[in-house]
């Protein structure tokens, strides 16, 4: 520390300025709170910058590639299909930058104070931040710690230019004839599957018995049908062993089926999971619980065993999910407001953007039984939906679980196109207590996707209009 770092004194402290950390702030700015923000990268954190948004411009970018190949069942014929990747590159930039800048607007329209540095727990009540020169000296009366989470990297995959984590997926500078990835969740799926859009030979290696596990399997076939199609190998029960590097490119060795098996490809994407940021911040100074995992241990309004401290997104429990983290950073913002608010996570729904997308929210049929509740599962086939048949993209379904005695929403699974969209309105009929006879009873525009929430819902009451009873 400097000579003469006399502390600054903060109302409340945001540490991270992820999707957690920034919507925390705004919040608690709204809530009168007088609010500093810091961190040591972009604003925006993993999600915006690496993660999320630009994942999502390249997976939209795979499907305009594929497009632009035609259809023959629809009479499309197209030639001499080009891409050039450093453009898609760039326009992904653009995309990114522009909500990055949307979120420094925010935060300094809310009054919100933006801090660049590394931050360090000296006790309870006070931190360090740190930048290449500098450390200066905060106190603060409560505080939200939003650090994200970084992903896995395995002893014998070490990253490098040529074994990369999502990241560098993200930030190639051409489009690989042969890639390896190694993990199949939604992360090495999502990434897989735009990749093998623009032209790339997949191999997906996982190592459990089926890829996408916490999706029900009627989901996971329609994606490795759709992943098969576009050529992608997918390897299950493969534990992958080490890599070679060349010089231009990569042996990767895995075991399946007894068999030692060695596959070359231009790169080796390595998509095992994430790590919370919790280590080397100093919370062992402030005798914050964590678990085995470096998990932070929080309450039902997100408050951490000290009780002026808060933790939300990727750094407690639960899924690693954006969405997730900025609604648990409204509620912190809220409770250090003076507010009742607590976290409810029945109605955070869980996304896919696979082929086709997968999207769920509330119980799945067996975890609703698993916690004792008689339900019924009512499905409904896009194959049957005016819209998903003349955008020639009809595979999937929507099942709504209900409960028995009253027809009171408490779950549901699509995959289907615009799944991800389609989620939401499930959500919002958990969250509010509604029944599929609401839903059934809520006139849907024609002809759109939205209409098969509303015949999975008839078809719950037993009064289905578009296919046989």
């Amino acid at each position: 520390m400097v000579v003469g770092d006399f502390p600054i004194e903060l109302d409340t402290l945001v540490v991270g300025a992820g999707p957690g950390g920034y919507v925390a702030a705004i919040r608690a700015a709204q809530t009168g709170q007088k609010v500093t923000i810091v961190d040591k990268g972009n604003l925006g954190g993993v999600c915006l910058n690496v993660g999320c948004i630009p994942s999502k411009a390249l997976i939209q970018a795979g499907h305009r590639v594929e497009q632009a190949h035609g259809e023959d069942e629809l009479g499309i014929k197209t030639e001499n299909v080009s891409v050039d990747f450093s453009k898609v590159q760039e326009w992904k930039g653009t995309v990114v930058n522009k909500l990055t800048s949307g979120v420094e607007g925010l935060l300094k329209a809310n009054k919100v104070d933006i801090v660049k540095g590394e931050v360090y727990f000296v006790d309870k009540n006070t931190v360090r931040v740190m930048d290449e020169k500098n450390s200066q000296t905060y106190t603060f009366n409560n505080c939200i710690i939003a650090t994200g989470s970084s992903p896995i990297e395995l002893p014998t995959f070490k990253f490098s230019d040529r074994v990369l984590d999502s990241t560098g997926a993200l930030n190639l500078g051409e489009i690989p004839e042969k890639l390896v990835v190694i993990g199949g969740g939604y992360v090495g799926t999502e990434l897989g599957t735009a990749y093998a859009n623009f032209g790339t030979k997949v191999t997906i290696l996982e190592g459990t018995k089926d890829i996408l596990g916490g999706f029900e399997k009627q989901m996971t076939s329609l994606v490795k049908r759709r992943l098969k199609s576009k050529g992608v190998e997918i390897v299950t029960n493969a534990m992958a062993k080490g890599v070679e590097e060349t010089d231009n490119g990569v042996k990767v060795t895995y075991e399946a089926k007894d068999n030692q098996e060695v596959i070359e490809a231009d790169y080796v994407l390595v998509t095992v999971g994430r790590r919370p940021n919790t280590a080397e911040i100093g919370l062992e100074q402030v005798g914050i619980e964590m678990d085995d995992k470096g998990l932070i241990k929080i309450d039902k309004q997100c408050r951490t065993n000290v009780d002026n401290i808060f933790a939300i997104g990727d750094i407690v429990a639960g899924p690693p999910l954006a969405h997730k983290a900025s609604y648990e950073g409204k509620v912190a913002a809220e409770v250090i407001g003076g507010e009742k608010s607590e976290i409810d996570y029945n109605g955070i729904p869980a996304v896919v953007f696979s082929e086709p997308e997968l999207a769920t929210v509330g119980y799945d049929e067996q975890s609703a039984k698993d916690d004792g509740y008689e339900v019924k599962a009512s499905k409904f086939p896009f194959a049957a939906n005016g819209r998903a048949l003349s955008l020639n993209d009809s595979d999937g379904f929507l099942k709504l679980i209900t409960r028995k005695d009253d027809g009171l929403v408490i779950g549901a699974q699509i995959a289907g196109p615009n799944a991800s969209d389609m989620i939401a309105e499930l959500g919002l009929a958990i969250e509010a207590g509604m029944t599929a006879e609401d839903l059934a009873l809520t006139i849907h525009a024609h002809p759109t996707l939205g209409e098969i929430t509303m015949e999975a819902a008839e078809v719950a009451l037993g009064s289905p209009i578009h296919i046989a009873k």
